[in-house]
């Protein structure tokens, strides 16, 4: 399997202003993109997994990622030894009072966050993105710095998501 990645951030807004005889306006504009080629080191990755799932009211969806439960989107084992990219979408038919929480758990976290137990919360349709180009990006380590917990911030109703990780066997 080979692995290209193309990720790109664009933002485009536009702020206008009433003045007494006509108006201004002012664009700004944000467009950011990084590309990582097939391979494990820097500016690369090898490793692609996806799913949407749904985690039950005060439930927690374990991904591990060394510990070959996740697959690729062929259906091959997947072994992370780091981690280059992560995003995760709330979906937006989620009810309000549940929030999709993407975090470190306190035993075995993968060191994306800062400190275990760190979090962020998606309200429905919210999305948390995070890519990295260099060779190290996030190290995981087998039984030790290898799970993300999505949870389910409250026991009211399922929540749904989708999840997409990048990273390298090496």
């Amino acid at each position: 399997m080979t692995l290209n990645t193309t990720l790109r951030l664009q933002l485009d807004a536009k702020v206008t202003s009433t003045l007494d005889v006509g108006s201004r306006l002012a664009n700004v504009l944000a467009d950011w993109g990084l590309t990582l080629t097939d391979g494990a080191g820097a500016g690369a990755a090898n490793l692609i997994y996806q799913d949407t799932g749904q985690i039950a009211a005060s439930g927690t969806n374990t991904l591990d990622l060394a510990g070959g439960s996740l697959t690729d989107p062929f259906g091959a084992a997947l072994t992370f030894a780091r981690i280059k990219g992560l995003w995760v979408r709330a979906r937006s038919t989620n009810n309000a009072a549940n929030n999709v929480v993407v975090t470190r758990p306190a035993a075995n976290g993968v060191p994306l966050f800062a400190a275990a137990s760190d979090a962020i919360a998606l309200r429905p349709g919210e999305i948390f993105g995070w890519m990295s180009p260099h060779a190290t990006g996030v190290v995981v380590t087998a039984a030790t710095a290898d799970l993300i917990d999505l949870v389910n911030s409250a026991g009211t109703n399922a929540v749904d998501y989708d999840v997409v990780i990048l990273g390298a066997s090496t």
